[in-house]
C-alpha cells in the first residue's frame, strides 16, 4: 500500500502514534508518525454593532506560531555473533522551528442581538475542544486572546542515503512535510449569564483546514561513521523528548 493512500485512511483524532515506512523506486524511504504539534495562538478581536439587529458583527485575526519538531538519525552496527545493534553514531535534525501561520481576517456575525455575552474557544472542526472557553465580554475592540494547545498532526520524513561505503559517509538527505488537522475558532454569542432563558447561537470559523501541509526543506546529514552502517530515524520534539520509536531503515545499500 502506498503511503499517501496510507495517510489518507489514518485518523487524525489517533491517540495513539501510528508508524509507517515504505520504500520507493528511487532508493529513498518515508517514515510517518502522528502526534500532537504545540501551538501558540495569538489571536486578536474586534466586535462592532453591538447594539444592532440580529446581533454584533466580530472579526477575528492574528497569528499562530507552531511548536518544534525534531528528527534523529541513528547509524548502528551488529556484534560479531549476535542480534544485538550497537549505536556508532546519531544526529538530532530540526525539521520545523518556530514556524509562523497568519489568521487572514475574517467577520462573523452574531445572530442573537441585544449586545450579547461573547465566548471564544478552539476546536479541531469536529466533536474535540482544544481549549477551554474564554470570555471575551460584550462590545470590545483590539481584544487579545492567547491560548497553548495541541493539535493532531502527521510528520512525514522522507530519507535519502549516499555514499554508503564512503569513509566519511553515508550521507543522509532528509526532507519531507507535516500534514496539520483542523483548527478552528468556535464564537459563541449568549445573551443571558444566568437563569434558564438564555439564546445561544454559535459561529464557526476555520482557522487552518484540516489536510494543510507544510513542506519540510530538504537537508544533508553526514554519518560519519562508515561501514554501511544500520539507519533508523526517530522523531523528537523540541525539548528533546521521543515522540516515537526508533524506525529502522536498513544499511545504508538498501535505502
Amino acid at each position: 500500500m502506498k503511503i499517501n493512500t496510507l495517510l489518507n485512511k489514518l485518523p487524525l483524532g489517533l491517540a495513539a502514534l501510528a508508524l509507517l515506512g515504505a520504500q520507493t523506486g528511487r532508493a529513498e524511504q518515508e517514515v510517518s508518525t502522528v502526534f500532537e504539534l504545540p501551538m501558540h495562538i495569538s489571536a486578536i478581536v474586534d466586535e462592532s454593532g453591538c447594539q444592532n439587529s440580529p446581533g454584533p458583527q466580530i472579526t477575528l485575526g492574528g497569528e499562530i506560531e507552531l511548536g518544534t519538531l525534531k528528527a534523529r538519525i541513528i547509524f548502528s552496527n551488529n556484534l560479531k555473533g549476535t542480534h544485538t545493534a550497537t549505536v556508532v553514531s546519531q544526529f538530532d535534525v530540526d525539521l520545523l522551528l518556530g514556524s509562523t501561520i497568519q489568521i487572514p481576517k475574517q467577520p462573523v456575525l452574531g445572530g442573537v442581538g441585544g449586545n450579547p455575552y461573547i465566548y471564544l474557544q478552539f476546536t479541531d472542526g469536529g466533536t474535540n475542544n482544544l481549549s477551554n472557553e474564554f470570555f471575551l465580554g460584550r462590545c470590545v475592540q483590539g481584544l487579545s486572546v492567547d491560548a497553548e494547545v495541541l493539535s493532531k498532526a502527521i510528520a512525514l520524513a522522507t530519507i535519502v542515503a549516499s555514499d554508503c561505503s564512503n569513509r566519511k559517509g553515508p550521507f543522509i538527505t532528509l526532507g519531507g512535510e507535516i500534514v496539520l488537522s483542523g483548527l478552528h475558532a468556535k464564537i459563541i454569542f449568549r445573551n443571558n449569564v444566568k437563569g434558564t432563558h438564555t439564546a445561544q447561537a454559535v459561529r464557526d470559523i476555520a482557522i487552518i483546514l484540516e489536510g494543510t501541509k507544510i513542506t519540510l526543506p530538504k537537508q544533508p546529514v553526514l554519518g560519519g561513521v562508515g561501514g554501511n552502517p544500520l539507519i533508523s530515524i526517530q522523531f523528537l520534539d523540541g525539548q528533546g523528548n521521543a515522540i516515537s520509536a526508533p524506525v529502522l531503515l536498513g544499511r545504508c545499500v538498501q535505502l
